[in-house]
């Protein structure tokens, strides 16, 4: 099983009952348009596993985050999503699974700690402070101001900034 954890009680309310999860994550994913076809959700007390078919590792990147960042969900899987031909490629074609390509991308999670800001991760992970406007662009799906993060949020790092 392929997963990703976060802190469950942390993050943007999206759906008010668990019944309603599913949809409401589906509804909130395709809203933001991460590069998902066919997309499913399924929901199962705390625990999402995605489906469907992703246009690039960066898709999957930012669909786990987008859901693992809302509250309520405490556990992301990729498992049931699958790579296009063209996402496959870029990945060097001989990665057959998603949660493989995810793990071998240039990318890494961090947890906002309390005390956090941009600038303060960008230093820690470039050298540079100021390469927190590249950090928050990177994570616009998950931050909606680089002034307002929050403790147990999960933000992406890449390896390689612009």
């Amino acid at each position: 099983m392929s997963l990703f954890g976060f802190v469950k009680d942390i993050g943007r309310r999206v759906f008010n009952k668990d019944e309603e999860a599913a949809e409401k994550i589906t509804e909130m994913l395709q809203a933001n348009n991460p590069g998902i076809k066919d997309l499913e959700v399924i929901y199962d007390n705390g625990f999402v596993e995605l489906c469907g078919e992703c246009s690039s590792l960066e898709a999957v990147e930012k669909s786990v985050l987008m859901v693992g960042n809302v509250a309520g969900v405490k556990d992301v899987s990729v498992s049931k999503l699958s790579l296009s031909a063209d996402a496959k490629a870029a990945a060097k074609a001989d990665i057959a699974e998603t949660q493989a390509a995810v793990e071998a991308a240039e990318v890494e999670y961090y947890t906002i700690e309390s005390g956090d800001t941009l600038g303060k991760i960008a230093k820690n992970f470039y050298g540079d402070a100021k390469k927190y406007k590249e950090l928050f662009e990177a994570n616009r799906e998950v931050i909606e101001d680089p002034n307002k993060i929050f403790p147990g949020q999960k933000i992406r790092i890449p390896k390689n900034l612009g």
